[in-house]
């Protein structure tokens, strides 16, 4: 078990555990989650003010990420021999995915210096390579940019232009935003998936949408 994670996890819930397990959807990786089996009866007060306080993201495995993840080794064209960019990385599930779909470079960046620390176990635990990073690099531009679960926060709808211009794709996994009318992005699939360990959450935020934003899209949307 990790030693660098569980103090992370237990600054946020004292007696809380970790586990090494496989998402459902994604079988062929495992990581570092939240057990929620040593948890006794319902959150104290202080408790659950701690988890809305610094939520540790990185301790599960979201519903877009699963679908992302899939999404990914299922069509390891989409990576395979590219620099891809994970944004808002949390486990690092897409990040690794990529890796193991045979991407050159990943890069896995998160605000959250847990995450950063979560990203580094669970690429050691598949075996897989993944630099981590704060803040995306200004001066480069990667093959694809990855992100899933980041349109929580409709702010972040801002970002989506830049990333569709600086990338030659982006694939975009969110089950929040149900109709994406962002410029130069195609819904491709739409999947179900459950947050891991399950949350419980609504059914309507376990169906993921994943668009696509591709310089062939963007001719296309030119030539009509």
């Amino acid at each position: 078990m990790s030693d660098l994670l569980l103090p992370l996890l237990q600054r946020t819930l004292p007696r809380s555990a970790l586990r090494v397990a496989a998402p459902p959807l994604i079988p062929e990786v495992r990581l570092y989650l939240f057990d929620p089996a040593v948890m006794e009866g319902p959150l104290s007060h202080d408790e659950a003010q701690a988890v809305v306080a610094e939520p540790a993201y990185w301790s599960f495995c979201w519903a877009s990420g699963q679908v992302l993840a899939r999404y990914i080794l299922d069509h390891p064209e989409l990576v395979a021999g590219k620099t891809v960019w994970d944004i808002g990385t949390g486990s690092g599930l897409a990040a690794i995915a990529a890796a193991l779909a045979g991407a050159s470079v990943v890069l896995a960046c998160d605000l959250d210096s847990a995450a950063q620390v979560a990203v580094g176990e669970n690429a050691a635990l598949n075996g897989v390579r993944v630099r981590v990073c704060e803040t995306l690099p200004t001066a480069d531009n990667p093959d694809v940019i990855t992100a899933a679960d980041v349109l929580y926060d409709r702010d972040n709808l801002q970002w989506l232009p830049e990333w569709r211009d600086k990338a030659s794709k982006v694939l975009l996994a969110d089950s929040r935003v149900r109709n994406l009318a962002a410029p130069g992005y195609e819904l491709k699939k739409t999947a179900s998936g459950r947050t891991f360990p399950d949350l419980n959450e609504f059914d309507e935020f376990n169906e993921v949408r994943i668009y696509e934003s591709g310089r062939h899209i963007q001719d296309e949307k030119k030539g009509d």
